[in-house]
């Protein structure tokens, strides 16, 4: 059973081959056989009609003083013979009566027991007496005979015929040689195709296997292999797209580590932190008069861990295509107020300043109200997380085909090599896990919400800081 693609592409090839191959060495056997049979029954023809032009030139010695040529009729003789002996057929003459002279050696005509039907020559005897030629398959008393026929003229008057006879297996077998030669010629292009088509088939199959050697290579987590690009421009694309997934492949695999240690130390700062003070208050190392204090610090490392938490469920929300968005129109210059002013003790604390520059009011957009506030939210946060003390922030919105936010800030902007990831699940780009500031999932959360709404969210390339610009659907105004 052909179970391997390189089986069964070198089978279906051979097999195509193998066909075109027969078929144009059965045409052309076909095609050859039928013209080497013309022209074996033209050399005939040519020899009957010497043998004509012989036994006119005997009719015509007959005619004068001196009767038949001797030389002439000998001439003749041999001229059957010969052509006995070349061709293996049979030669007789036949006058208009239907009487046949048979100028074959006698001698030779009993020893191959030849016998012209006689019945067959007065059929066709008319015809040639109207100086038509006539070549012919029939079957006689010892099998398929060919037979040639051409008038025998004297002067302007036919006065006879001059048949020629021999066996069809004779002609046949003649072509035996041909028809060999046919065979291994096409038995040789058959094998030389076969050596083809197995090189090639393995060259196009070779890199199909590597990729399946690779594929089981990243089974067991080693993503630095590598497909050479080579072959033809089909499997070159395909090994580029192969190692392009694998290269990414290796960096999801990164990042996902980076994840793993970020969330990790993450859950380790305040639970260490909620395990130190609860069991400082517990075995009395923390006065009763201080339990409140370190109570609070308690519930403050609690809510680092539900927003950790809201914020790994809010991702998986996000990436199921069976979430659906509860669409509606709102005013987005209210949620910005609103926003700014839920964070205004994180400004304060850091004395930063913030500037609104909207163009109308008020404007109205339509998305999912909750999940456009988050993404506000996961922006002003990552601008004052990022900005240094007495910082700005600036907000500005603008509407046309549809509705364009804009979040900046004046800190340090993001490393070049850093902006192809910044929205990459589990990215961070402070890798120095410093306490308070995040797990790098707000931005791939806000991107999975604007690609939900079939919106963008983007980073704009220009300075000085960090620009974060989304778009939204137009709302309808209200009357």
């Amino acid at each position: 059973m052909l179970r391997s693609m390189f089986s069964r592409l070198m089978a279906v090839i051979m097999a195509a081959i193998l066909v075109v191959v027969i078929g144009i060495s059965a045409l052309f056997y076909v095609t050859s056989r039928s013209n080497y049979i013309d022209s074996r029954m033209d050399e005939l023809k040519v020899q009957a009609y010497e043998i004509a032009y012989l036994a006119s030139q005997v009719r015509t010695n007959a005619l004068s003083a001196f009767g038949y040529s001797s030389i002439t009729e000998s001439y003749i003789n041999w001229k059957a013979d010969t052509i006995y002996a070349e061709f293996n057929a049979y030669s007789v003459v036949v006058n208009r009566t239907g009487q046949i002279t048979v100028y074959m050696t006698p001698a030779l005509m009993q020893e191959s027991g030849i016998e012209f039907d006689k019945q067959r020559i007065v059929d066709t005897l008319a015809e040639v007496l109207k100086g038509q030629e006539i070549v012919q398959l029939e079957k006689g008393s010892q099998g398929p005979m060919f037979t040639v026929a051409v008038p025998w003229i004297t002067g302007d008057v036919v006065v006879g015929a001059v048949y020629i006879q021999t066996a069809a297996q004779t002609v046949y077998a003649s072509y035996q040689g041909v028809a060999y030669k046919i065979a291994l010629t096409a038995l040789a292009v058959a094998a030389l195709a076969a050596v083809s088509v197995f090189f090639i088939t393995r060259q196009i199959v070779k890199p199909l296997r590597v990729m399946a050697q690779m594929a089981g290579d990243f089974a067991q987590g080693k993503f630095d292999r590598r497909v050479p690009v080579s072959g033809s421009m089909e499997t070159q694309e395909l090994a580029s797209a192969f190692n392009l997934m694998a290269g990414q492949l290796e960096a999801l695999e990164q990042t996902r580590r980076d994840f793993v240690a970020n969330v990790s130390h993450e859950l380790r700062s305040p639970m260490t932190s909620i395990q130190g003070f609860l069991t400082g208050m517990l075995d009395g190392t923390i006065p009763p008069e201080e339990h409140k204090q370190y109570m609070q610090t308690v519930l403050e490392e609690t809510r680092r861990l539900s927003r950790l938490v809201g914020s790994l469920l809010n991702l998986s929300r996000m990436e199921n295509s069976e979430t659906q968005l509860a669409y509606s129109d709102f005013d987005i210059h209210e949620m910005i107020r609103q926003v700014i002013i839920a964070n205004l003790p994180a400004l304060d604390e850091k004395q930063m300043d913030v500037s609104l520059s909207f163009e109308d009011e008020p404007m109205r957009v339509h998305a999912d109200a909750e999940q456009i506030e988050q993404v506000l939210i996961n922006l002003v946060s990552n601008a004052i997380k990022y900005t240094p003390e007495g910082g700005r922030i600036t907000i500005t919105t603008q509407q046309d085909k549809n509705t364009r936010v804009t979040v900046r800030d004046n800190g340090p902007g993001v490393a070049p090599e850093d902006a192809p990831y910044i929205f990459d699940r589990f990215y961070k780009a402070d890798k120095s896990h410093t306490v308070g500031k995040g797990t790098g999932l707000g931005l791939a959360i806000s991107k999975r919400i604007m690609d939900k709404h079939g919106q963008s969210l983007r980073l704009l390339p220009e300075g000085p800081g960090a620009a974060f610009e989304f778009t939204l659907e137009n709302g309808h105004t209200e009357e």
